[in-house]
């Protein structure tokens, strides 16, 4: 089985922590680098063995981690196309395993044939290998059937990051804070791989309900809900045609439906008793699901369903669209960000509804928020804010219905949100945001007290002598081509203002991923910019190189400061910045002397980013004052 496991370019360079342009070269420089065994001539595939002895023999590589390499067994043995099933299945068996260690070491004595009627009664063969399973229950063992789980999960996404789209965890935290889905029972009746419902669940969710068309996907949310120890009932089927909840009633309704199925179930489904808006036509084919969500619902309770721009105006649904507004059921509709629902690169809505209870009057205000222009970090907060805000005050900042209730029935936030009306709303905010950086200034300044000049001279190294020695890799980022897509991507711009990724990009071979503490440098240019990466899981953006350090013997934020305190970079004869980079001098000193080093560098760093926050609120305060006229209150 193990010589049957075979690696990409891309895991190569993962197992020898290189990028994958290094690995492009190994193969044109050393004669002996193992020949593929597979794939293309564009995307060869590798023995794992051999990948591994060879990377042993240069001294890259101690050994393959025995996750990465039950990872590689798997696609091995699996064709791509059913690695979704095969990984449902493993979490099905990492389950069975869970829940009594006495059964994993009763079964671990049984044959293949015992083992499969064991975990899988009634199911002759499964995807998986049996020894693969066996594999895993001793990674299981020794990790725990939450992480080697999520380990092969995450790697299953990037295998496929092409196919999947999962939605980002910004608008899923959004989606479930807006209907208040911290207790009680969540459904989900399009819940793919879980997220939606396992994100409910972390703020206090204590029943999920969700059903899944794919059976693959809804055994994979189904085992990743219970390995977290959560309480889920997963479906599979279409929910319209075949509701596997029959009259239950949620306290809140996550959906992301699916963008323009129209073969929807329009014919079979013409009388059903969930459309007490109305029949929806045939050419709407999201409004089904806002339906099937508020016939679930508990009366006085909220749905969050992320929606098609083109749904807010399409003429065909304004009946429906104004039936809504009249009954109450619309309270609000919010621009995302363009690229935020799956499988879309426009700026959808996110609609949010509340099921109307007997002899509730008529709301006479709906929240519209065009926040399509917010930075991913920033959505969840902006928006939360302004809809509680609509909570306690429901006049305030919003559209009345009258004006929605036109001859179009046009929800677009776009059409009503005035300019004006933002800056009024925004002085509140501003000012108040001001005086608590202006807080926190005070206490940066404070905290500055109990440092003192050092009285002696440092030992100092360089870079290339730490790279020599082992402590430090340097990696660059590759100089290919970015496509759009969903991996945040850390950019130069990003660094220089010391902000979370801003870029998106699509999953390519030589993508270079941030791991949190590692060291990113600007390449290039004249001054030096450095900063720690606080998170892993981003890629890093052209202009940029990364500083991976052994951090038994270097502490990243020591190092980032000694790198921004070289002030300029020296040009190279080469004119490259990985030269120069290795030039820079850092102090040659225990360990836990470079930890003191970088907690001065840490309170120096948190004023800098209190002065750069209070001057631009200050700036901004002052704009909007002088576009804004205001008078004096007694």
């Amino acid at each position: 089985m193990q010589d049957s496991a075979t690696v990409a370019a891309a895991d190569i360079a993962r197992l020898a922590g290189v990028g994958r342009a290094a690995v492009s070269n190994w193969r044109r420089r050393f004669d002996d680098f193992p020949a593929p065994v597979g794939g293309t001539s564009s995307s060869p595939l590798f023995s794992l063995g051999e990948i591994e002895e060879w990377l042993r023999r240069q001294g890259k590589l101690s050994a393959v981690p025995a996750d990465e390499r039950a990872w590689q067994q798997l696609r091995a043995t699996v064709d791509d196309l059913y690695l979704g099933q095969a990984l449902g299945e493993i979490g099905e068996f990492l389950v069975f395993v869970g829940a009594s260690g006495t059964k994993w070491r009763r079964l671990a004595k049984k044959t293949d044939t015992e083992i499969i009627e064991g975990v899988f009664p009634g199911v002759s063969t499964v995807r998986v290998e049996i020894p693969i399973l066996r594999a895993i229950a001793d990674l299981a063992e020794e990790q725990g059937t939450q992480p080697i789980f999520d380990f092969l999960y995450q790697r299953y996404l990037e295998a496929h990051s092409r196919r999947i789209d999962v939605v980002a965890p910004e608008v899923a935290e959004l989606m479930v804070a807006l209907p208040s889905a911290d207790n009680g029972t969540v459904l989900d009746p399009t819940c793919g791989l879980g997220t939606l419902l396992l994100t409910a669940a972390g703020v206090g969710a204590t029943r999920l309900l969700g059903q899944e068309q794919d059976e693959a996907a809804a055994r994979v949310a189904a085992a990743r809900l219970r390995l977290h120890g959560h309480d889920a009932t997963i479906q599979t089927g279409d929910a319209l045609r075949d509701d596997r909840f029959g009259s239950a009633q949620a306290d809140a309704v996550v959906c992301i439906p699916p963008f323009g199925e129209r073969s929807w179930g329009y014919e079979e489904l013409a009388s059903d008793i969930r459309w007490q808006y109305g029949l929806p036509p045939r050419g709407e084919p999201e409004l089904p699901w806002v339906q099937h969500g508020l016939f679930h619902l508990r009366p006085g309770r909220y749905m969050a369903v992320l929606m098609p721009q083109s749904a807010a105006d399409r003429r065909s649904g304004r009946r429906i669209r104004a039936q809504l507004l009249r009954t109450g059921a619309i309270r609000s509709v919010i621009t995302l960000p363009a690229g935020t629902a799956p499988g879309s690169q426009t700026a959808p809505h996110l609609w949010i509804l509340r099921r109307p209870e007997p002899g509730d009057p008529t709301p006479t205000h709906v929240l519209m928020v065009d926040a399509s222009h917010i930075p991913l970090i920033e959505l969840p907060s902006m928006v939360l804010e302004r809809w509680k805000a609509f909570q306690r005050e429901p006049v305030a900042g919003a559209v009345p219905l009258i004006e929605l209730l036109d001859e179009d029935v046009d929800l677009t936030p776009a059409r009503y949100v005035a300019e004006r009306r933002e800056k009024a709303e925004a002085f509140p905010l501003v000012l108040e945001r001001l005086h608590t950086s202006l807080a926190d200034l005070l206490r940066a300044v404070e905290s500055l007290r109990e440092l003192a000049p050092l009285q002696r001279n440092l030992p100092m190294t360089t870079i290339a002598e730490q790279v020599r020695a082992g402590a430090i890799t340097v990696v660059q980022a590759p100089k290919t081509q970015q496509q759009p897509g969903k991996i945040p991507v850390l950019t130069l711009e990003d660094v220089v203002r010391g902000g979370d990724p801003s870029g998106r990009m699509a999953a390519t071979s030589d993508m270079v991923t941030v791991e949190p503490g590692d060291v990113v440098v600007s390449s290039g240019g004249r001054s030096m910019v450095a900063r720690v990466a606080k998170m892993g899981g981003m890629a890093l953006g052209p202009g940029l190189q990364l500083l991976r350090m052994d951090r038994e013997r270097i502490d990243p934020t020591c190092l980032s400061g000694f790198l921004k305190l070289s002030g300029a970079q020296v040009r190279g004869q080469s004119g490259t910045s990985r030269s120069d980079i290795r030039r820079v001098e850092i102090p040659r000193v225990p360990l836990q002397e470079q930890r003191r080093l970088g907690a001065a560098f840490r309170r120096l760093e948190t004023l800098e980013k209190q002065l750069e926050t209070a001057s631009e609120q200050g700036e901004s305060l002052v704009s909007l004052c002088r576009a804004e006229v205001f008078e004096l209150t007694e």
